[in-house]
């Protein structure tokens, strides 16, 4: 611990506040459920064999041994009858003795399978940050997730804890304690909270690593704990940006623990990982310079969409028509931010079933922010890349961007013909901003492969609400 004297960082009062389970929650409350004691999950198009698992209660990931982000055949029942799945079983690899397979029944019978309801979790999202507001202001909270949000305390903390025998930590775990209790009051969900009185990164490494394994749901990581605390965070992958790659980076470098990272030559780590390797040294240490009331900004931004296709698509007319429709929707996205594109990205993934590997391709184009020029652009990238293959996952994106006032035009371009096309798509634009998107469609879209319809219903890629669970 010699490379740094804390004394000299820079020190906050940080609660990093995570809604336990969140869409999950919400839909347990709505139905007078115990969040916690519930067996549930949120399942976009559960009517399809490939239904995605987007949320699930502690006690369903608890009895099926399954989290977030799964596939409804990845569960060792089947959705709609409640009977046990040995092929599912047989997959996961999954015993199947008749103990285990009444368990899963039992179970399956009283689990809840709901469709996602995004409207009111976005709604649910805005009454928490009204019960934030109560203890900070707007410019002290940050918003990191729909679920999880960061709260500087620092100028509060002694204005709601009087007690001047108290030390600091202590008055952050007690206030903490009390925005816990209040989100719980008004809205019945279960909050967890990372603490520290040093930076937000400490903060957000004990909810991670210890908050959420505590009767109170609550941990405070100071700089003072890092030696025994962070340095002793067993995986790697749990330490806040290292994922699996950058894990085998590191073990390539001799470096197979938080401990060794913390204590390793920084001019090795930059010379191998650049930058990057840097900030790992110092995070390791236990040292942030970020800020809530300044969050890091990325120079480089970019506008895209992806989807989940609800079957397979094997017909090339087929994906096709999906890459014209998200083509478009980005461009209008694009057009509302008042820039032009100079990169156009498409990716593709493909069905299961598939032994190909997904497509990744880029190209770079004059500045346009044209839907037709940019719908031929993500075609062309498309028809080089592709020969054939069931697509299940579809994205497009745009970036580099320059203002929409830079025009380009060649001594071959019908300069009255750029111009009418740009008044015709302005117009457009206009009138689906004032009565709806789908209020202008191209004929495509009554195509049985088109999507455009079925996503303008939906927030985030998810159902707006309004629909009943499967029980």
């Amino acid at each position: 611990m010699g490379y740094f004297d804390y004394s000299r960082e820079p020190k906050s009062d940080i609660a990093f506040v995570d809604m336990k389970s969140f869409y999950a929650s919400v839909e347990c409350v709505e139905r007078g459920l115990h969040p916690l004691k519930t067996s549930l999950c949120v399942m976009s198009r559960a009517d399809n064999a490939n239904g995605l698992i987007l949320a699930s209660s502690p006690t369903f990931k608890k009895v099926f041994g399954k989290s977030n982000v799964g596939r409804s055949y990845d569960l060792p029942f089947d959705i709609h009858t409640r009977k046990f799945s040995y092929y599912n079983a047989r997959r996961q690899g999954l015993p199947t003795t008749p103990e285990y397979v009444r368990y899963i029944e039992e179970w399956a019978k009283v689990t809840f399978i709901v469709p996602p309801r995004m409207d009111m979790y976005i709604e649910k999202n805005l009454e928490i940050q009204h019960i934030f507001q109560d203890y900070a202001s707007i410019e002290d909270i940050l918003p990191y997730s729909i679920d999880e949000g960061f709260i500087d305390l620092t100028s509060s903390l002694n204005y709601f804890i009087s007690d001047k025998g108290l030390s600091r930590r202590k008055k952050l775990d007690m206030l903490s304690a009390r925005i816990q209790r209040d989100i719980w009051r008004k809205t019945g969900i279960y909050s967890t909270v990372g603490m520290s009185n040093s930076n937000p990164l400490l903060a957000k490494l004990a909810l991670d690593n210890e908050a959420k394994h505590t009767p109170t749901m609550r941990a405070n990581w100071s700089y003072e704990d890092v030696e025994e605390k962070v340095w002793n965070i067993p995986k790697m992958t749990d330490f806040w940006s290292i994922g699996s790659r950058m894990e085998k980076r590191l073990h390539k470098l001799g470096i197979y623990s938080i401990r060794e990272l913390a204590n390793c030559n920084p001019d090795i780590l930059k010379k191998e990982l650049g930058v990057v390797g840097v900030d790992l040294f110092f995070h390791a240490n236990g040292i942030d310079e970020s800020n809530v009331h300044n969050p890091y900004k990325p120079k480089s931004k970019g506008l895209g969409n992806s989807q989940v296709l609800p079957r397979d698509y094997v017909k090339q007319v087929d994906i096709e028509l999906i890459l014209r429709e998200m083509a478009e929707q980005v461009a209008i996205r694009l057009r509302r931010a008042h820039k032009k594109c100079c990169t156009v990205s498409i990716s593709l993934g493909f069905s299961r079933n598939e032994l190909k590997r997904s497509i990744q391709a880029q190209m770079k184009v004059e500045p346009t922010n044209n839907t037709r020029v940019l719908t031929d652009h993500v075609l062309s990238l498309f028809r080089k890349k592709y020969d054939s293959g069931a697509v299940r996952n579809v994205a497009v994106s745009y970036s580099n961007f320059v203002d929409d006032s830079i025009q380009i035009i060649s001594l071959f371009d019908d300069v009255e013909k750029i111009d009418k096309e740009e008044r015709l798509q302005t117009a457009i634009d206009t009138i689906r901003n004032q009565f709806g998107f789908t209020t202008i469609q191209k004929g495509n879209s009554l195509l049985e492969a088109s999507r455009s319809l079925e996503r303008s219903k939906l927030i985030g890629g998810h159902s707006a609400g309004g629909l009943d669970g499967l029980k």
